[in-house]
């Protein structure tokens, strides 16, 4: 790493919640590492004789970042500044973006950051409708030409929903942390940040400098970066009052597209949804087709019903045992010939339970076979010749 790399990290603790104090100061000066040459007087000058960051901007300060840079590099993160190629390029044209972000993935971040994105975010408190729908909208961009990458902030609900919905479908994801680059919060999702950062084109990023506590103060600055590096958010559920509200809120500011997940009028989990359709900063999730050319993906290919209980056949052999591979082709045919049919005229018309007949018909789902809406009904996904 480089003295101006160094300098930077050490702007971006001391000023990070006011990052423009520290853009202004390298745009008059020219670089970070300027910053920390100029004497005390300069210092105070600059800033205001009574300004308390005069005293911080200091040589001890500058070995911490050096200390943590050079820690951090042994565990395979990286700092990664606003004036390199591997910053985001959306959160860049924000007007509060940080000087610069820790770092840790698989992958290059110019490669990371090169791909659209998609942040989706919520309430803690998530329904089971809501919870539904969260990883119906991460397979529908799945199934997109050109798959974007989910961003969240790894926290329960929605957030760890959406992570982890976007790793089964084989999708990179981000998660943005309230915490330094060296822990997780909360704990107990450990294991889906290290799986996150061992999967090409995800990564975790946050702009908080190690031994960060996660702080409540410390979720509204982070809310800023999951907004600023997506083309679009995706509120699923929220109160009228919470973090995916300010999260929406600030992606309107920054002129990104929002979308929300439209629910009941006395459910308080959808109140702030419903009031950012009703205050039109937001459209309502609808359908797929809709939702995908909304967001500027093109839509998904479908399948070819002649070849539909073959692929299946092919899927599913060898993962599942023979009776029941005939019986899920059963199923596919079944469903073919009788678009909307819901699962339990399914177990009906086989003759199947009711069990059986759910386990495959979500198996059928999660292979991408078919669609199944919020009332249960079922539907073919074909190709087009």
């Amino acid at each position: 790493m480089n003295d101006e790399t160094i300098a930077m990290c050490t702007l971006g603790r001391i000023f990070g919640f006011k990052p423009l104090y520290a853009h202004a100061m390298v745009d008059e000066l020219g670089s970070a590492s300027a910053v920390f040459g100029l004497s005390a007087g300069q210092k105070a000058e600059l800033l205001g004789a009574a300004s308390r960051y005069v005293a911080e901007l200091n040589d001890d300060a500058l070995e911490f970042s050096r200390a943590e840079l050079e820690r951090l590099q042994r565990d395979g993160c990286r700092f990664i500044t606003y004036t390199e190629d591997g910053y985001p390029p959306l959160l860049k044209e924000c007007d509060d973006p940080p000087v610069g972000i820790y770092y840790k993935g698989k992958d290059e971040p110019k490669d990371v950051f090169s791909r659209p994105m998609v942040s989706i975010v919520g309430t803690r408190d998530i329904s089971l409708y809501g919870t539904e729908w969260c990883r119906r909208v991460v397979s529908w961009l799945a199934e997109a030409k050109t798959p974007p990458t989910v961003v969240s902030g790894l926290a329960l609900g929605v957030d760890i929903i959406a992570h982890r919905a976007a790793m089964e479908a084989r999708i990179p994801t981000i998660g943005v942390m309230p915490t330094g680059i060296d822990d997780v919060y909360p704990a107990r999702h450990r294991p889906d940040a290290t799986r996150m950062t061992q999967s090409g084109g995800s990564a975790l990023i946050t702009d908080y400098p190690t031994c960060t506590s996660p702080i409540a103060i410390n979720f509204i600055r982070r809310n800023r970066i999951i907004a600023g590096i997506s083309q679009s958010t995706i509120l699923i559920e929220s109160k009228e009052k919470g973090g995916g509200m300010i999260t929406a809120r600030l992606a309107s500011s920054y002129g990104r597209d929002l979308f929300v997940l439209p629910g009941r009028i006395d459910d308080p989990r959808s109140a702030g949804c419903n009031a950012l359709i009703r205050e039109k900063l937001a459209e309502p999730i609808t359908d797929a087709g809709s939702f995908l050319d909304a967001i500027g993906l093109q839509r998904p290919s479908r399948r070819k019903t002649s070849d539909l209980l073959e692929e299946v056949e092919a899927k599913l052999t060898g993962a599942l045992a023979p009776e029941m591979v005939k019986l899920a082709k059963r199923m596919a045919q079944a469903i073919k010939e009788e678009r909307g049919i819901c699962i339990e005229e399914l177990s009906q018309k086989l003759g199947v339970s009711y069990a059986d007949a759910s386990t495959i018909t979500r198996l059928l789902e999660s292979e991408g076979f078919i669609q199944i809406d919020v009332l249960q009904r079922c539907s073919i996904m074909v190709k087009i010749a």
